[in-house]
């Protein structure tokens, strides 16, 4: 069993600190297990004072999701499927976890190998620039966001594309 250590959260969250820096936005970023539970936070000076809470709970809400189902690759997917399906719920769900579920950009499951071993958050800056963040840290420090072998449903990878064209993302499909 695979496993994310403290350690490699540190050098992505140092990564992400290095592209916030570059981009002048200040940011908190959190790193969960599988489970949901909190590896490692920090919260940039300036970032919003409740940026810390929302970096784990994008990080919660896709490691909940994505364990349910590979329909959900990211936080970008999950916010569109809400939007779609019932926005509503999203908001139960929120209070029912207590802050725990929120779904927007600059999140996204961690692999090692097939193996989800955990998820990130980024929050503080416009939900596209927490994505260009993430997506930086993540290729810096050699972060998997999708399994080593996909054997996704071409189904549910049409459904995924589909989701991502809603939601105006250009740049991205399974």
């Amino acid at each position: 069993m695979a496993k994310l250590r403290a350690v490699e959260c540190r050098e992505f969250i140092k990564a992400a600190i290095e592209k916030a820096d570059e981009m002048g936005v200040p940011v908190s970023i959190a790193v969960v297990g599988p489970e949901g539970n909190l590896i490692a936070l920090e919260r940039m000076d300036d970032a919003g004072f409740v940026t810390p809470e929302t970096a784990w709970a994008k990080a919660y809400t896709v490691a909940a999701f994505r364990s349910m189902s590979p329909r959900f690759p990211d936080g970008l997917v999950i916010q569109q499927w809400f939007k779609e399906r019932n926005p509503q719920l999203m908001i139960a769900m929120a209070v029912m976890s207590n802050g725990r579920v929120a779904a927007s950009g600059g999140a996204a499951p961690v692999f090692k190998g097939n193996e989800m071993v955990g998820c990130y958050g980024i929050s503080g800056a416009t939900s596209d620039q927490d994505e260009v963040i993430g997506q930086y840290a993540r290729g810096k420090v050699g972060w998997a966001h999708r399994p080593a072998d996909d054997n996704t449903p071409a189904d549910v990878k049409q459904h995924v594309n589909e989701l991502y064209a809603k939601a105006g993302i250009k740049n991205r499909d399974l």
